[in-house]
């Protein structure tokens, strides 16, 4: 049968030459892999050499659809970007939401793939299938709302989709988001700096190209129920509302109550904050001071977005996106400040300059633990005092980072690790997972998440699979939840695994954990695309996915040692007061049971040949590790 629900092509574009091939998708790799992360991983898997470095010619970047994009299926918004990382030099994948998505099928693909490396800064414009260069020179330097605003005037439209990189990217940062829709990041990972590297600006697309769906009628009956559930669902009068008036910064508070955010680099407890400091932060309240507006991405019937305009106090900022929970996190509670316009300013910047606001609060909670422990100097550190919860001393680095004005600011910009190495002190400080800066949740608390942190093909992401910090597993008695010879461990794992990795190839948003009744993913890529996805099919798929995203790194030749974990945020050592006392998290224990129930050798992290033949669809992947 024909799969439905797609465009059905996808371009090559060269920089180097600036030409750009047309290819018709595989039926069977959009069967197997469908959308997102998956079916990047896939393409780049067949089309990029082995061990190619991040920022080589031949490496490539993509924009990935997902299944759902475009299709009026809601709460379907978010497009993936693929490429190597510049952290890890092994696979990467960082998703958006906002309208990006929607807008790149309607140009004429489901995905866009680049590579080559441009003479000079270049934009390109997509427009109905028609790829046209664009002299990005004087584009070069700009932050992203300039971009933005520079693209849409030269272009005379104000309604084309635009991904772009600010000086962050542009910089090469490790650190590096490419935006979207002025505040929506695709960031972990540093993919701004292989779009840097290219001298490849901003992707920009417009068009009205169409695509059918397998049954309207059926997305449409799965909408209504999604409606209904928002009013009847277990979660209507609690969760739902929270986010759908407070975004996910309404967590704030009580996140930092039980230690799952950050506090002090990971270091400290609830009480070293005030309740006034922590409350302040909370969106709950900022709302009442700033909020403007609701900010929606496209087809979401949620819309946990918002717009601020701050005019009081020392950072005024006419228009900027809400922070998410992580942001908040990221410039309050692990800096010790409880500063609702410093979160605010921070956010703002890393947005306007293009960084991934975890890694950079994440570097700088490294620095100013360095500073507290009198490893560096404040002539080492531009002269900034960074004392910890020193609002102004965050704020003076924080723009010194986005502007690159000092020295220490510069270094910065690739990473609290890469800052260690490169000043060959305050290693035991670097709170990471692979390289990358931790996010907000603190597997002491949640331990069967530490295994995604570390484990997973990208490490360090709280949107990536497993057991996850909140419900059911976050619901646990204490001894199941701490019981590191219990199987079950791996059984719940994989379960988490499955479900989130199908939630990327739909392009499904988080908030459909609450907000989609059980079984809808099934439901709408079955209705997009006519594929049936029954309990056993569902699981293959989530499986495939993750399996083909590993194997990549398998590849490039990965073993299990270099799936690294900071001690700290594992109980190594463990803490001696606060909430987290006495807990150590054993989290080899948790790899070995995810690998022996995804049926793979622990060891290796290798599946064996008739797992992957009964996944399907892993014929490159099998003939590159046993041959034939």
């Amino acid at each position: 049968m024909k799969i439905s629900g797609y465009v059905g092509k996808y371009a090559m574009v060269d920089l180097t030459t600036r030409k750009y091939d047309i290819h018709d998708f595989d039926e069977e790799d959009l069967r197997y892999f469908m959308g997102g992360a998956t079916l990047g991983a896939k393409i780049l898997f067949d089309r990029m050499p082995a061990k190619t470095p991040w920022d080589a010619p031949e490496s490539i970047i993509g924009f990935v659809c997902g299944v759902a994009n475009g299709t009026g299926a809601l709460i379907s918004p978010r497009y993936t970007v693929v490429s190597k990382s510049p952290v890890t030099n092994m696979w990467n994948d960082a998703n958006s939401g906002g309208h990006f998505g929607p807008q790149l099928r309607r140009s004429g693909y489901d995905a866009v793939f680049v590579k080559g490396i441009s003479e000079k800064p270049v934009y390109i414009l997509i427009d109905n299938g028609k790829i046209i260069f664009h002299d990005a020179s004087k584009l070069w330097g700009m932050t992203v709302q300039q971009t933005e605003d520079a693209i849409r005037e030269e272009l005379s439209d104000n309604k084309v989709g635009i991904a772009t990189i600010g000086p962050a990217g542009e910089r090469l940062s490790y650190m590096s988001a490419i935006m979207n829709d002025t505040h929506r990041a695709a960031a972990r990972g540093g993919p701004g700096a292989v779009m840097g590297k290219k001298n490849f600006k901003a992707i920009v697309c417009r068009g009205n190209t169409r695509f059918d769906v397998h049954d309207k009628e059926g997305l449409l009956a799965i909408n209504n129920a999604i409606m209904d559930w928002s009013k009847t669902g277990p979660l209507a009068d609690t969760i739902y509302p929270l986010f759908a008036n407070h975004g996910t910064g309404g967590l704030y508070e009580g996140s930092v109550y039980q230690s799952d955010a950050s506090i002090k680099n990971w270091g400290g407890i609830p009480s070293e904050l005030t309740d006034d400091a922590i409350k302040s932060i909370t969106t709950t309240e900022t709302d009442k001071r700033w909020k403007v507006k609701k900010y929606t991405c496209n087809a979401c019937s949620v819309g946990c977005g918002a717009i601020y305009e701050i005019k009081d106090g020392s950072y005024p900022i006419k228009e900027t996106g809400r922070p998410e929970y992580e942001s908040g996190a990221a410039f309050g509670s692990n800096l010790l400040c409880g500063s609702p316009e410093l979160v605010n300013w921070c956010n703002y910047l890393c947005n306007d300059y293009g960084f991934d606001t975890i890694s950079f609060g994440g570097a700088i909670a490294w620095a100013m633990e360095c500073f507290s422990k009198g490893l560096f100097t404040i002539g080492e550190t531009g002269g900034v005092d960074l004392s910890w919860g020193n609002t102004e001393g965050v704020a003076q680095l924080a723009e010194a980072m986005c502007k690159g004005t000092s020295e220490f600011a510069l270094v910065l910009n690739n990473g609290s690790l890469a800052a260690a190495k490169h000043y060959g002190r305050g290693l035991e400080y670097v709170m990471h997972m692979g390289g990358i800066e931790a996010p907000h949740h603190d597997p002491r608390l949640n331990p069967g998440v530490t295994r995604t942190f570390q484990y997973d093909p990208t490490p360090g992401r709280h949107v990536k699979g497993g057991q996850g910090f909140g419900p059911p597993t976050s619901l646990l008695p204490i001894e199941v939840k701490y019981d590191f010879d219990d199987p079950e461990q791996g059984v719940r794992d994989v379960a988490g695994v499955i479900d989130a990795e199908v939630k990327g190839i739909g392009g499904f948003c988080e908030v459909t954990g609450f907000a989609f009744p059980p079984g809808t993913k099934q439901r709408i890529l079955t209705a997009v695309t006519g594929l049936e996805f029954d309990g056993e099919e569902y699981d293959k798929l989530g499986k495939r996915s993750y399996t083909i995203r590993h194997m990549f790194n398998i590849r490039e030749g990965m073993k299990r040692e270099d799936n690294t974990i900071a001690g700290r945020l594992i109980g190594k050592p463990a803490m001696t007061e606060g909430p987290h006392t006495g807990r150590v998290v054993e989290n080899e224990k948790l790899a070995d049971m995810f690998f022996k129930e995804m049926g793979w050798d622990p060891k290796t992290m290798i599946p064996p040949k008739a797992v992957l033949e009964e996944l399907g669809g892993m014929d490159a992947v099998i003939a590159d590790l046993y041959g034939g």
